[in-house]
């Protein structure tokens, strides 16, 4: 029985190591396609670490439920 768990969870390791690695290459490649099409623009999001000061420009305009129509 004990040898059986100890197989059981060597199996259950590997599967949810190659599920996650699907899971980040998926992830990855969404965020590149993003990217490339246009909809979103991450290298803006990266410059937030730089421009943290309370007086700088946000990055996107909050839209208010007034600008949304309800």
């Amino acid at each position: 029985m004990l040898e059986f768990l100890i197989e059981a969870r060597a199996y259950i390791y590997f599967i949810v190591t190659i599920l996650l690695v699907i899971f980040l290459y998926s992830y990855i490649y969404y965020m590149y396609s993003a990217q490339k099409s246009g909809k979103k623009d991450y290298e803006k999001y990266a410059r937030l670490a730089l421009d943290d000061s309370i007086l700088d420009t946000p990055i996107e305009l909050r839209q208010t439920n007034k600008d949304k129509g309800e």
